[in-house]
């Protein structure tokens, strides 16, 4: 499907035959570059960023690059093209068309869930926003914008859904995703995780590899949706998504390259003196950010993630090509839990248990990027494995909040828990450290002394390319 880039609004959904809409969403957009301007990227909004602009949502050829100022990006409403014939693909409406309209019983519980994807975009925008003075590269920096503008679409992508099916209530839902701040303490963003700071390139190469992770199965949960329109939504998003997560894993590579680099060059593993990352301290942030992207599936036994999925509203990552009946009525599943001092398998109805279902594919998700990891610090020969922590450690939410729980899985007591967590967290003087670090580097083919060269650029072009042009001086 193409996209009309002829309109004030760039669309591929006829938005012009609807003129209610359309001047609807035409009000709600000067709030929105308001927004922008007020918390997107700070003192690079007058930059030329070559960036990747949607022009379809084919499979093949669906963007063009070209240099852009970030106020200017066409951000529209994007989904992709519609199944023939297609069928709601779970639950009790299981083999019913899909709808094209939103189903009255539905109504609220809908909204929610699309209010709730849609927050966590603006609130990746206002965590990331102080980073670009700190960019160890203009290939970096450019990486950054891209994940940016592309998190400002997906808001749009969830206020035209808000607009489109929801009425009034849709409206203010959407001017509500506009006023809250992710950390502020008034108003916050819904999710935990969208209020914690991002200080340093450590930290969101972490962030969008684990948390943007989470969104990635969120999204292809919603796309299994027997709602149409959302159901499309997320799988064009889908589509963009992949960059957002090739950033945060491409980035821990490659510091951990440097810091690999750095050890054999230096015949150490302590490496911060030589301006490297020792693989200890990658260590405590993966610990840190996979524990906090986890609580975002919410608690094992879900009475809600039951009813939507028996209503059709949301599936399972890959639901169609599962090999059950769908319905999960008389399936279970083995859980793990807290019980007398250690923890214990459980067995629970399958229906409840849909978030750790989808915690699962999460989880598996991210142990195939670690190997990834782990192989870089083979092939330099050297004897360190980078692990996750145990599912239950370090969670506030769910059967193990409030549990002290090891890495390795052990429950301790709480006493020890304190006295080790430096052990296993960044401390506060880890944080200074990496932050002391974090110097801008903007001459076109340089990069930090932490961090590796990619492999290669973005769209063919070199590494030398000046990906970030009119970058103001530190």
């Amino acid at each position: 499907m193409s996209i009309n880039y002829s309109e004030r609004i760039p669309n591929n959904v006829s938005l012009s035959d609807d003129r209610r809409l359309q001047r609807a969403l035409e009000a709600w957009q000067p709030g929105f570059l308001n927004w922008w301007r007020e918390m997107g990227p700070e003192s690079f909004q007058n930059c030329d960023v070559y960036l990747r602009t949607a022009t379809s949502t084919d499979a093949q050829g669906w963007a063009t690059f070209g240099y852009v100022k970030m106020p200017d990006y066409r951000w529209g409403i994007f989904l992709a093209e519609p199944e023939s014939d297609r069928r709601i693909p779970f639950g009790e409406h299981k083999g019913e068309p899909v709808w094209q309209e939103v189903p009255g019983e539905h109504r609220g519980v809908l909204r929610r869930l699309i209010v709730t994807q849609g927050d966590t975009e603006p609130a990746s925008v206002e965590q990331q926003r102080h980073l670009g003075k700190t960019c160890p590269s203009l290939y970096d920096l450019r990486n950054l914008f891209q994940v940016n503008v592309e998190e400002g679409r997906h808001l749009w992508a969830m206020v035209y859904l808000l607009h489109a099916y929801f009425g009034r209530d849709g409206r203010e839902e959407a001017e509500g995703l506009l006023q809250r701040r992710s950390g502020n303490a008034d108003n916050p963003r819904i999710l935990g995780a969208f209020n914690e700071k991002t200080p340093d390139w450590l930290s969101y190469f972490m962030f969008a590899h684990f948390t943007d992770r989470d969104g990635k199965y969120q999204l292809a949960s919603l796309a299994e949706s027997g709602f149409d329109p959302l159901a499309r939504t997320c799988r064009f998003m889908l589509t963009e998504e992949a960059h957002h997560l090739f950033v945060g894993e491409s980035g821990v590579g490659r510091i951990v390259a440097r810091t690999c680099q750095l050890m054999r060059a230096h015949n150490t593993f302590e490496v911060g003196k030589y301006r490297g990352i020792d693989l200890s301290l990658i260590q405590k942030y993966i610990n840190f950010h996979y524990s906090v992207s986890l609580d975002l599936f919410g608690s094992e036994l879900s009475t809600n993630a039951a009813n939507y999925f028996s209503a059709g509203l949301k599936g399972r990552f890959k639901e169609t090509d599962r090999a059950d009946d769908h319905q999960l009525t008389s399936s279970s599943y083995s859980l793990l839990k807290p019980g007398n001092g250690t923890i214990i398998a459980t067995e629970q109805p399958a229906l409840l248990a849909l978030n750790e279902t989808l915690r699962d594919s999460y989880i598996a998700d991210c142990e195939r990027a670690l190997a990834r990891w782990n192989k870089i610090i083979r092939e330099a020969e050297l004897e360190f494995e980078l692990k996750l922590p145990h599912r239950g450690f370090r969670r506030s939410i769910g059967e193990f909040a409030g549990v002290s729980v090891a890495p390795e899985g052990q429950v301790i007591a709480q006493e020890e828990w304190q006295r080790r967590k430096s052990e296993w967290i960044p401390t506060e003087s880890n944080r200074e450290f990496v932050a002391s670090l974090m110097k801008p580097v903007t001459t076109p083919g340089q990069f930090a002394s932490w961090i590796a060269p990619p492999v290669r650029g973005i769209n063919h072009q070199p590494l030398d390319f000046d990906f970030v042009t009119g970058v103001p001086s530190a």
